[in-house]
């Protein structure tokens, strides 16, 4: 089913070009510098359970078309916050996939699983309400070969390193029983401190209290609070962690006079922040997190822009991350400047900026990188994680910026065996992109090829110094 010249240029001479480019690149390892991925699947190399559970149940890109069209998440197996009744019948819910498989036409859903299907489980036929149980079958008996556990796959995949996501409170025993293992897989955890500096994250005075205990400082003050971060931050490095993540509303930030974000602080704590009060507290902190990151060398990560749990029915039914967080505008250069101020021009620092607002590359993003040395822009991004959104992508962010003021590509996936398919995507535009220049004479072909390995490995590697 996979065409071998699948996203290259329709031009003959810009394909022949793109093909021998790819050529250079196909058989890199896969450097995965951001996810989502769950850590217990690697320390405890458990068998996948069954298809469902693989491709189905994880993945917010499949579940939530399925919801758009009437499906319930009850009957796709996701499950609810109250314990309540959820299918427990994985080859119900992949026929639901199965029968509906037309609605991820011209999808990267659709490329990512069509990859993962025939590249990992051989399968040679289209998903379909007729091929369901065929497919289903044929993942299944492949699930219950050691060749098919994560640690297998891992290492077929190629990965040279793989990062998840962890917050500051979790005691990250996935990665320390992964270290402990004597497994050879290079699997590292990121900091993601939304619980403990978002004061609208649910539990947040709770989740205060709780990095308070697990540090031994007085997270009641501002001194104590701040202590707490840096130490969290130094644990995940003992673990391995090169970067943080930051997933913010928007990308304000602040830099307050002390006595005022002592104040900001205690206002948060004590509950009862008002919205913007709120925002202001984000904003103070990202800028204290850059602070942190000058002394402590972990690369900064900023996520702006989507609008989370957008449907409340959803959230209160089932949580987090389902489907539901919608991009929104973000404006990017008055709203950096108090970091910047304070930030902007050290070399030693570097902070990764993301947008799912595409209007912001080329009127903001691209030119804040082409001239600050901290800043770098990242890659295409969630939603536009995708053929023309990564086309796009390099349209508007190289003229200015170039392809050395960007990081490469990292998949931000929590669905494992979409990482090979994702990066292979990344890999085919971007030697198709360069083809173009390569056939416009803008560029001479050792120079693409030699971009073309840099955006797919090096970028990665030296931005999250890996």
């Amino acid at each position: 089913m996979l065409h071998p010249d699948r996203l290259f240029p329709s031009d003959p001479t810009q394909r022949a070009i793109a093909r021998r480019l790819y050529g250079e690149v196909a058989a890199l390892p896969i450097v995965s510098p951001h996810g989502h991925t769950d850590p217990s699947w690697f320390a405890q190399n458990e068998a996948f359970p069954d298809p469902a559970s693989l491709f189905v149940k994880p993945d917010h890109y499949a579940f939530r078309m399925l919801y758009s069209q009437g499906i319930p998440l009850e009957q796709l197996g996701v499950p609810r916050k109250d314990g309540g009744e959820t299918s427990t019948d994985s080859r119900a819910i992949w026929r639901l996939l199965a029968s509906n498989w037309h609605l991820f036409r011209g999808t990267p859903t659709s490329m990512w699983l069509t990859h993962a299907f025939e590249t990992v489980f051989g399968v040679t036929e289209r998903l379909s309400a007729a091929s369901a149980d065929r497919i289903y079958d044929q993942i299944e008996e492949c699930l219950r070969k050691p060749e098919f556990r994560p640690r297998a796959l891992f290492e077929r995949f190629n990965l040279e390193v793989l990062a998840t996501t962890e917050s500051p409170l979790d005691p990250l025993v996935h990665h320390k029983a992964i270290r402990e293992s004597g497994w050879k897989g290079r699997v590292i955890t990121a900091f993601r401190p939304d619980p403990v500096v978002d004061p609208e994250f649910e539990g947040f005075r709770d989740n205060l209290a709780e990095l308070g205990r697990i540090t031994g400082k007085d997270t009641a003050t501002w001194d104590g609070y701040l202590a707490a971060l840096a130490d969290r931050r130094l644990y995940f490095k003992s673990y391995g962690a090169t970067s943080t993540d930051h997933g913010h509303p928007t990308a304000a930030t602040a830099d307050l006079p002390r006595a005022e974000a002592e104040k900001l602080f205690d206002i948060v704590r004590r509950g009862g922040a008002t919205a913007n009060e709120a925002e202001l507290f984000r904003a103070q902190m990202l800028t204290e997190m850059a602070r942190m990151s000058l002394e402590d060398g972990l690369v900064m990560q900023i996520h702006p822009g989507s609008f989370r749990n957008h449907n409340n029915l959803v959230f209160e039914r089932f949580g987090r991350d389902k489907g539901a967080d919608i991009p929104s505008g973000t404006e990017y250069v008055r709203a950096l400047k108090p970091l910047l101020d304070r930030f902007g021009n050290e070399r030693d620092l570097t902070i990764i900026l993301f947008t799912l607002d595409e209007d912001s590359y080329s009127r903001e993003l691209a030119p804040l990188a082409g001239h600050y040395p901290a800043l770098r822009v990242g890659p295409a991004w969630w939603f536009h994680d995708s053929p023309e959104g990564m086309r796009r992508y390099r349209e508007m962010i190289t003229e200015t910026a170039g392809f050395y003021n960007t990081v490469g590509f990292n998949d931000d996936t929590r669905a494992f065996c979409s990482i090979p398919a994702r990066h292979d995507v990344s890999r085919r535009v971007d030697c198709s992109f360069l083809a173009r220049l390569v056939a416009e004479h803008r560029l001479e072909e050792d120079e693409a090829a030699e971009l073309a390995v840099d955006l797919a490995y090096r970028l990665a590697k030296n931005a999250y110094k890996l």
